[in-house]
C-alpha cells in the first residue's frame, strides 16, 4: 500500500506560479503522475514520470509551462506550474503505480487526497 500526500496548492493570479509536492510513503521505480479535475469536467492526466529513469510525459495543455520532477532522497514528487491560466483551476491529485500507456491512458493504483489550485484572471 502506498500513501500519497499532496501539498502546495493555493490561489494565484494568472501568469503566476505554484509548486505542488507529493510525499510518498513508499518510493520505488515506478510511474507516478499528477492528475487534475475541474468542476463538471473529467479527470485528466497532466504530467507523468518514471521514477527509475528520465522519462516524462505531459498533456498538450501544459507542455512548456509545467515540469514534473522528483527528489528520491525525500520520497517526493513535484509539479512546478508556471504561466498559470484560469483554465488550470482544478483539484490536483498525485498518483502512482498501475498501468502506464501514456499520460492519456494512465491507470494508477494509488491516489492522494488532492490539493486545490485556483487561478484568477
Amino acid at each position: 500500500q502506498v500513501q500519497l500526500v499532496e501539498s502546495g496548492g493555493g490561489s494565484v493570479q494568472a501568469g503566476g506560479s505554484l509548486r505542488l509536492s507529493c510525499a510518498a510513503s513508499v518510493y520505488t521505480n515506478n510511474f507516478m503522475a499528477w492528475f487534475r479535475q475541474a468542476p463538471g469536467k473529467e479527470r485528466e492526466g497532466v504530467a507523468a514520470i518514471y521514477t527509475g529513469g528520465s522519462f516524462t510525459d505531459y498533456a498538450d495543455s501544459v507542455k512548456g509551462r509545467f515540469t514534473i520532477t522528483q527528489d528520491k532522497a525525500k520520497n517526493t514528487l513535484y509539479l512546478q506550474m508556471n504561466s498559470l491560466k484560469p483554465e488550470d483551476t482544478a483539484m490536483y491529485y498525485c498518483a502512482a503505480g498501475g498501468y502506464f500507456g501514456g499520460i492519456r491512458s494512465y491507470e494508477p493504483n494509488y491516489w492522494g487526497q488532492g490539493t486545490q489550485v485556483t487561478v484568477s484572471s
